[in-house]
């Protein structure tokens, strides 16, 4: 044992001492001692075998000390790296980012938009309009236009007063020599951010580049002047200047560039009227945003539309560029004009529309529920207080809807062949057992791009990346909450939708034309 022991090698302490350790257990267990003391030396063997082991292992789930000086370890995310996550990242299950695929070498940057779906809400929405806006503090003015901007009543004119509020808020401003014209200059730094947001190298699909193009102008453009239209009651707003030449309709002092009407914002669903048309594969409407006013800072975000030049002139009855009664409109859905570049005869009555655009109006009508196109009087459904229609007594003429006017049908001078979507205002309150059916009445096709939208279970998907780049717009509506639950009302509607084309047998057909 001695010999064993001197054997071993300058600086193996370990081993010498399990090897004298080994030696102390034999002489315990091998020498005469009562049994008891043998067996309470042998528990306290194991109990000490035991901590050392406790001891020498639980150093390794320590915490180890960082050193402060070590420039390579990671920390985890920067607190402005975690707000840009919160701001700018969602996830998308199944899906792809916003204009591009992934691959194996593709690296996640905070900046790519993914967008998670969660499970679909068991409890309907109820929702008035698009959002009901908050109520907005009251000017004491002589007059206030729809916008909130304080105009007087008799000359239109803006009182000085009021010309050197927006002074103060660092507006430039004088007051022009046009009735009701004020040219504004919003004070943005070069810092200011695009409220279209685009962090893909492409945008999505359905929207065009004319359709980024103008929806960058209208969000972002600085304003040189607001002037009010007082035959549509809106505003126009005066962008960049350009050489396009002035549109018929509008005065001597009118759009020299790019413009655009302001809604209310009470019609906020134009803007998304403007993306469900373009996901649908329509392309009707003209492009919309929403904007808030950097020189009204209480004033809620309002939708602009892009100002067409090229539209028809309307009739002031109708505001329509088609004049049409509701038995005349039936009587030209049998007789498919224009279907398959057929001539119609004189004698029929048909405009120049094609047969295939009353299809595309009806489906789109019908999904927001617009009701001021095809059936202005209400006859379709019941309407409440706060319709249009109820507060105008409208929807007591139904007895004869043949000679009802349809409204808003509208074309462009050099196009007479296409419509042109205008007063998209949805309503996204209305009940599955109060739809408007008669909109579809007389329908005996649809779209098949817009049908495949419809059936391929991803026009939430599509919806929320789509909204996603209008930033005001995102956050007018609380979010993704409140875009989810007007997503929602849509959804239930196509599948009502998709029930009907089945119950009816209505065809399904590519419309190209």
């Amino acid at each position: 044992m001695p010999g064993e022991m001197t054997s071993t090698r300058p600086g193996t302490l370990g081993g010498s001492f399990i090897l004298l350790f080994c030696a102390w257990i034999f002489r315990t267990w091998a020498g005469k001692r009562p049994k008891s003391r043998r067996n309470l030396l042998l528990v306290c063997t194991a109990c000490l075998l035991y901590g050392i082991f406790v001891v020498t292992q639980a150093g390794n789930f320590f915490p180890q000390h960082k050193d402060p000086r070590r420039t390579d370890q990671v920390d985890g995310p920067t607190e402005q790296q975690r707000n840009i996550l919160e701001q700018n990242t969602f996830y998308l299950e199944n899906s792809q980012p916003l204009g591009g695929a992934l691959n194996s070498s593709t690296t996640l940057q905070p900046n790519v938009v993914y967008i998670t779906l969660r499970s679909k809400r068991s409890k309907p929405a109820n929702i008035r309009g698009t959002v009901r806006p908050k109520k907005r503090r009251k000017f004491g003015v002589v007059g206030q236009d729809e916008l909130g901007y304080s105009i007087q009543q008799d000359t239109g004119k803006l009182e000085d007063k009021h010309v050197e509020k927006y002074r103060r808020k660092g507006v430039q401003t004088h007051k022009s020599g046009h009735t009701g014209a004020i040219i504004l200059r919003d004070a943005r730094g070069d810092s200011y951010q695009s409220n279209i947001r685009i962090y893909s190298d492409r945008a999505p699909p359905w929207l065009s580049n004319e359709d980024i193009r103008a929806m960058r102008n209208l969000a972002d453009s600085r304003i040189q002047r607001i002037t009010q239209l007082p035959s549509i009651q809106a505003y126009l707003m005066y962008e960049t200047p350009s050489r396009k030449k002035l549109a018929p309709s509008i005065p001597s002092s009118g759009c020299q560039g790019i413009c655009g009407l302001v809604r209310r914002p009470l019609d906020m669903s134009e803007v998304f009227a403007f993306h469900l048309d373009r996901i649908l594969g329509l392309n009707r409407t003209l492009p919309s945003v929403s904007r808030k006013f950097e020189f009204a800072q209480d004033i809620l975000p309002c939708p602009v539309i892009l100002w067409d030049s090229l539209l028809s002139p309307t009739d002031n009855i109708t505001q329509s560029s088609v004049k049409l009664k509701w038995g005349a409109y039936q009587r030209i859905l049998t007789h498919k004009c224009w279907l398959n570049g057929k001539v119609p005869k004189a004698d029929l009555g048909c405009p120049d529309v094609h047969h295939h655009e009353w299809s595309k109006m009806a489906l789109f009508d019908f999904l927001l529920q617009v009701y001021s196109r095809l059936d202005k009087h209400c006859c379709g459904f019941r309407p409440r207080k706060e319709d249009e229609c109820a507060q105008q007594g409208l929807y007591l003429k139904c007895d004869n809807p043949g000679n009802i006017d349809l409204t808003h049908i509208v074309q462009r001078k050099h196009d007479l062949r296409h419509l042109v979507f205008v007063k998209n205002k949805g309503y996204f309150d209305r009940s599955e057992d109060n739809l408007d059916f008669k909109l579809l009445e007389g329908i005996k096709e649809f779209p098949e791009s817009a049908v495949s939208v419809l059936k391929s279970h991803r026009l939430r998907e599509k919806l929320l990346q789509s909204f996603f780049l209008d930033r005001v717009f995102w956050e007018s509506q609380n979010g993704r909450q409140g875009i989810e639950k007007l997503i929602d009302v849509i959804e239930r509607r196509a599948k009502i939708l998709l029930t009907y084309i089945n119950a009816h047998g209505i065809k399904v057909i590519p419309m190209n034309e």
